[in-house]
C-alpha cells in the first residue's frame, strides 16, 4: 500500500519522470531489503538504524553521485512518510551528502562527429534513420529520452521547431537544424514502408518491427558507429548532448540560451560547459604569452 501511494506521489505530485520515478523506487526496493533483514519496519525506522543502512551503501559504493542519488532518494521517501501523516519526524534529515565531484564531460570534436556520420551506412534500411538521429541528437542537443519519445505531432517542420516534453513533465521549444530536418524527411520516406503497430504511430523514430526505439537501441547504434568511426572514447548519446552545448558556447553562443536549449532548470548546470581544453588553453599561451613570440 505504502509502495503504491508512493509511486502515485513520484509521479503526479512531485511530477517526475518515469525514468527517475524507477531510479527512486529501485533505491527504495534496497532500503526495504536492509529494513526486512535487520526485522525492523522501513516506516518506523530509527535514526540509527538508516545511518547504518546508508553507511552500508556507502561502502558498497564508493561513486559519489550513486551515493547521493540513494540518499535522495531516502530523503524523498520520508518526506512522503511526513506529508501523508505516516511519521511525525524526519529520521533522514541529519544524514550527510556526499561531496559530488565535479566531472568535465565527454565531448567530440567535430572531426570525429564527421568521421561518426561517415560510418553510417546509408545502403542499409536503418541507414537514413540513424543518419537523422546523429543530427536531431547533436543538432538540437535532446536527452535520449526525449528522442526515444518524440511525437511526430510534436514536430512543427514548417516552422523549423519541435515541442520537446522533457525533466519532470517540463516543456520546451528546441529548433530542428536544417540539416536534421533534411535527414529526417530521408527517415519519412523509409518509415512510410514500415508496418507501424498503431500504438506507435506518432512516435517519431522506430525500429524495423514498426516499434518505438528503446533508449538501449539509441546508445547501440551510437557505440557502433563510434567504434567503426575508430573512436577510442567511451560515448553515450548524451556524450552528442555535450558536444552540442560545448560547441555551441565554443563559437560564442549565451549561456541562458544554451541553458533553454538543454533545459535545464539551474543555470548552475549549464555552467560546466563554461570548460575549456587542455588543447585550448595551451593554444593560448602559445599565441598570446609575450614569452613565446
Amino acid at each position: 500500500m505504502i509502495r503504491k501511494e508512493y509511486h502515485i506521489y513520484l509521479k503526479l505530485e512531485r511530477g517526475l519522470s518515469d525514468n527517475s520515478v524507477l531510479a527512486y523506487e529501485q533505491d527504495l526496493d534496497k532500503l526495504f531489503q536492509y529494513c526486512e533483514s535487520i526485522g525492523c519496519d522501513p516506516v518506523k525506522v530509527t535514526k540509527d538504524q538508516l545511518n547504518e543502512f546508508v553507511y552500508q551503501q556507502f561502502s558498497a559504493q564508493s561513486n559519489s553521485r550513486t551515493q547521493a542519488r540513494v540518499l535522495s532518494g531516502v530523503h524523498s521517501f520520508y518526506r512522503f512518510l511526513m506529508y501523508h501523516h505516516y511519521r511525525d519526524d524526519d529520521p533522514s534529515e541529519l544524514l550527510e551528502t556526499p561531496r559530488i565531484d565535479k566531472r568535465l564531460p565527454q565531448v567530440l570534436t567535430l572531426e570525429e562527429i564527421d568521421r561518426m556520420v561517415a560510418a553510417i551506412d546509408l545502403s542499409k534500411a536503418e541507414g537514413h534513420r540513424n543518419r537523422a538521429i546523429i543530427e536531431m541528437l547533436y543538432g538540437s542537443g535532446l536527452r535520449v529520452s526525449e528522442l526515444v519519445g518524440l511525437k511526430l505531432s510534436d514536430m512543427y517542420r514548417e516552422e523549423g521547431y519541435m515541442l520537446i516534453h522533457g525533466k519532470g513533465s517540463k516543456q520546451r521549444l528546441v529548433p530542428i537544424s536544417p540539416e536534421a530536418d533534411k535527414w529526417f524527411t530521408y527517415w519519412l520516406e523509409d518509415r512510410s514502408h514500415l508496418d507501424i503497430k498503431p500504438e506507435y504511430v506518432d512516435i517519431a523514430f522506430l525500429n524495423h518491427y514498426g516499434r518505438q526505439l528503446t533508449r538501449a537501441m539509441i546508445f547501440t547504434i551510437i557505440r557502433q558507429l563510434a567504434s567503426k568511426a575508430g573512436i577510442k572514447k567511451v560515448i553515450s548519446p548524451h556524450t552528442l548532448r555535450h558536444s552540442f552545448a560545448t560547441h555551441l558556447l565554443q563559437n560564442g553562443a549565451n549561456l541562458l540560451i544554451i541553458q533553454q536549449l538543454l533545459g535545464h532548470e539551474d543555470i548552475a548546470t549549464t555552467e560546466i560547459y563554461t570548460h575549456v581544453s587542455v588543447q585550448d588553453l595551451r593554444k593560448a599561451i602559445l599565441t598570446y604569452h609575450p614569452a613565446n613570440h
